[in-house]
């Protein structure tokens, strides 16, 4: 699974380069969790876990509390979460997880998105099915082994833990994303590079020239949206 990490490794970097759109992106992912339900993430599992993502990219705490007091307060604005799914250049598939208050505006700009750039959209579920949820963790200096062995002690059946440059990457089945993250933090792990729900590709494929400049640009293009959250797909990356 070396290869899905470098490419979430990729991505993630990629974004960290641009904290205000993420911040803003994680703004209204958190207001809508706590607007959702319960504002206090003690009691609302959806917004602990957008929270402790949050913290992952470095989101300032000012942020994250002004999101949740504006969905205490005034804050009326409802959002939809949506899912797009599409294909880029030679066989590359994509999904675009979106939050939005304007359906029709996100679907035009998704579209074109594709269209302009080589690719297009797909009816619901046309790749979906080859990817696989998964809960994903990155954290440094602990033993593969002695991880594996303590996750199994625990209860929890993982689908994998691998060293990957120096990371420890945990790979779980969704339902068991809490219960590993809270595995991990009696186990004194608190920082994580990474702590996501992703969508990780069963297959992946190469593209060069042409076809891999439009992909890129498609995917750029797609993150620049601002009412796109995620977006997965099973293009290679070389490091």
């Amino acid at each position: 699974m070396g290869r899905k990490w470098a490419n979430i490794v990729a991505k993630k970097t990629a974004k960290d380069a641009n904290n205000s759109k993420i911040y803003a992106k994680f703004g209204i992912e958190i207001y809508a969790a706590a607007k959702s339900g319960d504002p206090d993430p003690h009691a609302n599992q959806k917004l602990r876990f957008v929270i402790e993502r949050a913290k992952t990219y470095n989101v300032p705490k000012h942020i994250i509390d002004r999101a949740i007091e504006k969905a205490k307060g005034s804050g009326d604005e409802t959002f939809q979460e949506l899912r797009y799914e599409g294909f880029g250049p030679n066989g590359s598939m994509v999904i675009v997880d979106a939050l939005t208050n304007n359906v029709n505006r996100t679907a035009s700009d998704v579209r074109a998105a594709f269209g302009k750039n080589g690719g297009n959209m797909g009816v619901s579920g046309a790749v979906a099915y080859m990817f696989d949820n998964t809960a994903l963790f990155g954290f440094a200096g602990e033993d593969v082994d002695d991880i594996l062995e303590y996750l199994m002690d625990k209860d929890i059946d993982v689908r994998d833990v691998v060293d990957e440059d120096g990371q420890i990457i945990v790979y779980g089945e969704p339902e068991d994303f809490n219960a590993i993250q809270e595995a991990l933090k009696e186990k004194g792990i608190t920082e994580f590079s990474v702590a996501e729900m992703q969508m990780i590709p069963q297959n992946e494929v190469e593209l060069t020239g042409e076809d891999l400049e439009k992909f890129e640009k498609m995917i750029d293009v797609l993150d620049e949206l601002e009412d796109v959250q995620q977006v997965y797909h099973n293009v290679e990356i070389d490091e």
